[in-house]
């Protein structure tokens, strides 16, 4: 969404008793965390992976360092919303896609920024028994694993399973995802590690941490 679309937003009511302030990029928002104490983040996801790689890097610092501001996504669409709230390990308080209507993407924020933080615990804790119950670990290591460069065979070779194998898991990870091709699994692996842009690939491939 753009700048103008938020400020159309937060102009109307019942949005508009709150002071909104814009950031072109995520560097102009850490100097003002100086200045301003802020209730709540509200990020609009870049179409262009790099920049949702470094989007998803920078929300999952956020989370630790200053944990008491609220964080939430606005996705490009429904299924990029559905893989970040069923896969992001970053302490978010909500997804939006940004393809609603205008009317729907307001009541959505309405309702996020008016909950309190004994609710955004239990949601929390609501994604933490859907994630686990959604991949398993061999699943969300294989994504991992992709999300480094690694091919099918590779992957096998590192998990000590045969291609078939591999492949088979991969077949169901895409179906729980409910993604349809090896791109909308890439954009879920990227999820799933928040892996910065700025540490490139390197052509001998160094192995995924897993935590």
């Amino acid at each position: 969404m753009s700048a103008v679309g938020l400020q159309h937003l937060f102009a109307m009511p019942p949005l508009n008793h709150y002071q909104l302030h814009l950031f072109s990029g995520f560097e102009g928002f850490k100097k003002a965390l100086h200045q301003t104490n802020f209730f709540s983040l509200i990020y609009s996801l870049s179409d262009a992976r790099e920049e949702r790689r470094n989007c998803l890097a920078h929300v999952r610092d956020l989370a630790f360092t200053h944990s008491h501001i609220q964080r939430i996504i606005l996705a490009s669409d429904e299924m990029e919303a559905r893989l970040i709230s069923h896969l992001s390990p970053s302490r978010l308080h909500g997804v939006v896609s940004k393809s609603l209507t205008l009317e729907h993407l307001q009541k959505e924020l309405v309702v996020l920024l008016g909950e309190t933080l004994r609710i955004n615990d239990n949601m929390l804790n609501h994604w933490y028994r859907s994630q686990n119950r959604m991949l398993s670990p061999t699943e969300r290591a294989i994504l991992r694993y992709m999300s480094c460069g690694y091919s099918i065979p590779e992957i096998a070779a590192q998990l000590e399973r045969n291609i078939k194998t591999i492949r088979a898991h991969k077949f169901n990870a895409m179906v729980k995802l409910g993604v349809n091709s090896d791109v909308g699994l890439l954009d879920a692996a990227d999820i799933l590690t928040h892996l910065p842009a700025r540490e490139p690939l390197n052509p001998a491939l160094s192995k995924p941490t897993f935590l």
